[in-house]
């Protein structure tokens, strides 16, 4: 059975002629079902390029990249778009719409499913918010939730369409330690139950060790990949 992310060789550069500068150089990459891996390295280093090429979310330019079965190399924009509707992201910033309450803003996300009624979409949504620990908050609008409860939202809305892999980008840079704990356990708990790999870009030393695989970026390549037998100043003192 093919493992959900598989890339090979991928590079990519931005601009062209003498203004191109490469910003991903021969990666190879794998991330098993359930797996968490954790990219990190000094900004940069390629990390959210790579992570917006798994997603579907530009076009690969060298390289393949097959991710939940399909290769991305080549691949039409309608194919990417089908692709990205089986991929859960989540972002630094929540991204929640501010006049629509939670459970409103996770329906959202359901749109898309021609089957379920709206009431069906409603419903689906309580029950994501109740299992990321909202029960009590699903009709407040994010400007009544705290930062921590905003980013569980993000989570729970990521989660609607139930996705094979889930994509986060910085998920607890805005959160304060005790928040950001919560979320990144909160997702550790989702992958494993659910067997769905999450691939997340991070800065945050703090959430190291939730992680099956710390996967160290520098200069558009991978330098080190570690697993969390080791600890996170190990992690550090093998990027150096």
């Amino acid at each position: 059975m093919t493992a959900p992310v598989v890339l090979r060789g991928v590079s990519y550069a931005y601009g062209e002629g003498e203004l191109r500068r490469p910003v991903l150089r021969e990666v190879d990459l794998t991330v098993e079902e359930g797996e968490i891996v954790l990219l990190t390295g000094p900004s940069g280093s390629g990390k959210t390029t790579l992570l917006t090429l798994i997603g579907a979310l530009r076009a690969m330019q060298s390289g393949s990249a097959v991710v939940l079965g399909e290769e991305l190399a080549g691949a039409q924009e309608a194919a990417r778009v089908r692709l990205r509707r089986r991929i859960g992201f989540i972002f630094q910033a929540h991204n929640l719409l501010g006049f629509l309450t939670a459970r409103q803003n996770v329906a959202m996300a359901l749109e898309l499913d021609g089957s379920l009624s709206e009431r069906a979409r409603q419903d689906r949504a309580g029950e994501l918010l109740a299992a990321v620990g909202l029960a009590d908050h699903t009709e407040k609008p994010p400007a009544r939730l705290s930062g921590g409860q905003r980013q569980r939202v993000a989570v729970a809305r990521a989660l609607a369409a139930a996705p094979g892999l889930l994509l986060a980008d910085e998920p607890t840079a805005a959160l304060d330690k005790a928040s950001g704990q919560e979320v990144v356990q909160l997702l550790r708990e989702l992958a494993k139950s659910r067997g769905v790999p999450i691939l997340l870009v991070t800065h945050d030393p703090r959430i190291l060790d939730i992680a099956d695989r710390v996967v160290a970026m520098e200069d558009g390549k991978i330098v080190c990949t570690t697993d969390t037998g080791e600890t996170p100043a190990q992690v550090v003192m093998t990027k150096g």
